[in-house]
């Protein structure tokens, strides 16, 4: 499954390190959407040559099934958000709370996949969004409500994708099935 998820976390990293780059003005855009595009590589590349080859693979149709769910009930709440920000005239409040809806994605999928790890980023990702509301509740500008959300989320998923591929390709190197 796209190398134990990580080739998503570090595209959806980079979707997040995106928002908070468009909150930079100048030379500083360009450098940080680069640098975000290296990291994400980088970690894709890590998973493709450091994990298994049966790292990620096919599960059982029922966890295929709820796995489909929650991510289907994630992407239904995300529209209802995009949809109820927007006619509230508040779009800027739309990144804080998809962070805090994809953080508590991250719940039942730990339950899915066996991984209670998964409970970091899903707190981190909830304080990414939560975060971004205060800003917001503090009169803070646009730009500095996407810079947190999206700089916090970015680094919570990057640093998920790494542990993952560390992790993972230490329990292989040990002979510790994955």
């Amino acid at each position: 499954m796209f190398k134990s998820g990580v080739g998503f976390l570090a595209l959806f990293g980079l979707g997040w390190w995106l928002l908070a780059t468009s909150a930079l003005d100048g030379a500083a855009r360009p450098i940080a959407v680069g640098a975000g595009c290296l990291v994400t590589v980088g970690l894709m590349l890590a998973a493709r040559r450091l994990l298994p080859a049966s790292a990620g693979g096919p599960f059982p149709a029922d966890r295929r099934r709820r796995f489909n769910q929650i991510n289907g009930l994630q992407w239904l709440v995300i529209i209802v958000i995009a949809v109820v920000c927007s006619r509230a005239e508040v779009p800027v409040l739309i990144p804080p709370l998809v962070a805090l809806v994809v953080g508590l994605h991250f719940l039942p999928l730990a339950a899915v996949f066996g991984q209670p790890r998964l409970r970091v980023p899903a707190a981190l990702l909830a304080v990414a969004g939560l975060a971004g509301v205060a800003v917001w509740l503090a009169d803070g500008p646009d730009h500095a409500v996407r810079f947190t959300v999206g700089l916090v989320s970015a680094l919570c998923l990057w640093g998920t994708a790494l542990w993952t591929v560390a992790g993972t390709a230490s329990a292989a190197g040990r002979g510790v099935p994955g």
